[in-house]
């Protein structure tokens, strides 16, 4: 079973996702962190970003491995390196690259082909699994997704300034919501979730809830 979570940046897709897919047992992916990764590689080696077929051979000869809640490049740690500022405002050329995103759609079709997965991103319920059993899509005001990212960054030894981050959130919601492919949109058949003024355990309860309907759902009908 293949369950999706999109959303715009800071909504608290990543740690939702993760304390969801342990809840259910079921595997965690975190497919923007892959192309943070391609990101991360790319700024590495002094690439070009507006070099798509550079980029795009970065992200085929690169191995994006998850090991728990560490993502390996190459089996180097990046887990703190892919959440730098830089990263996220140069994310935008990796996700804007046809051939990338490709790529990177098919490595997530092999992974979660694998077992029952709960995979985030902002286009997991539109492009990459359209025929997903479940399919959310989470909100948040931008106040509350800033302080989300904020909070992040600290976890990991980065910080941040709060009127930035706003801005920068701002530049890529509209990014997102325009971007020639994958662009942030909300899967006809998923179910909106608004996660302000709700702690991360509640938002997870409220998201077991509507995945176990699902789960009864489809049981029922076979």
């Amino acid at each position: 079973m293949i369950v999706t979570i999109d959303g715009p940046a800071g909504a608290g897709k990543s740690t939702v996702t993760r304390l969801l897919a342990e809840q259910l047992g079921f595997g965690f992916l975190d497919t923007g962190a892959m192309y943070r990764a391609v990101t991360w590689a790319a700024l590495n080696r002094g690439i070009d970003l507006k070099d798509q077929e550079k980029l795009a051979e970065i992200a085929r000869e690169i191995e994006i491995r998850f090991d728990d809640e560490r993502v390996l490049v190459n089996g180097h740690d990046v887990t703190r390196e892919i959440r730098s500022p830089e990263v996220t405002r140069s994310i935008v050329f990796a996700a804007d690259t046809i051939a990338v995103r490709a790529h990177m759609v098919e490595l997530q079709r092999q992974i979660a082909a694998t077992g029952n997965y709960v995979c985030e991103g902002r286009d997991q319920g539109t492009v990459a699994f359209p025929d997903a059993a479940c399919k959310i899509f989470l909100t948040a005001t931008s106040h509350s997704r800033a302080m989300r990212r904020l909070a992040q960054m600290e976890q990991v030894g980065a910080f941040g300034d709060y009127q930035q981050i706003v801005d920068e959130q701002n530049r890529r919601d509209q990014q997102d919501l325009n971007r020639p492919v994958g662009r942030l949109q909300k899967a006809a058949d998923a179910v909106e979730f608004d996660t302000d003024d709700l702690s991360i355990e509640e938002v997870v309860s409220a998201l077991l809830v509507i995945v176990k309907s699902r789960l009864d759902s489809r049981d029922n009908s076979s």
